[in-house]
């Protein structure tokens, strides 16, 4: 996975259960525990290119969870041959080197809505799995702490019991 946010932090519990040797790549090294707790097995910084080097040719399935624009130019290398760079988190403009994707037969997706019958598929997989979003609970009343705050792991989550 890029990515441990919202989206990337229950795309790693998913492919754990999936029975997936899942690694987290980040920007810091400030989420190896992190992404360890959630049953990643490995951990590599983005920005440290002797571990990106020591990834590259090697991930089956990337998939890219961070939601801000950013660079994709290191992931194509880290995907090996026959593999798939799978973007799912920014939903802006996105730039790519193709001739990344062509050495290796490397193959970039993007998802979407997949419709009801798939959505429910998922909700029962995680429920028997007991896979659930981390959230952070706030009464509803300081709404604008929450969206003035850039910091939160993984959602704000509201208890609206608060209004009346």
């Amino acid at each position: 996975m890029a990515g441990l946010g919202g989206l990337g932090h229950l795309a790693v519990k998913l492919a754990v259960a999936l029975g997936a040797r899942t690694s987290v790549i980040s920007r810091t090294p400030d989420k190896a525990d992190e992404a360890r707790s959630l049953g990643a097995e490995g951990f590599v910084v983005s920005t440290d290119a002797g571990q990106m080097e020591a990834v590259r040719d090697r991930f089956d399935v990337l998939v890219d969870t961070v939601s801000a624009p950013h660079d994709l130019t290191p992931y194509p290398r880290t995907v090996a041959m026959d593999g798939t760079l799978s973007h799912l988190g920014h939903l802006g403009p996105v730039t790519v080197n193709t001739t990344d994707l062509l050495v290796g037969r490397k193959k970039l997706s993007f998802a979407g809505s997949v419709g009801r019958p798939s959505t429910a598929a998922v909700l029962g997989f995680c429920a028997e799995h007991n896979i659930t979003a981390d959230i952070e609970l706030l009464p509803s009343s300081p709404v604008n702490t929450a969206l003035e705050r850039n910091a939160v792991r993984y959602r704000f989550v509201l208890d609206m019991s608060d209004l009346d």
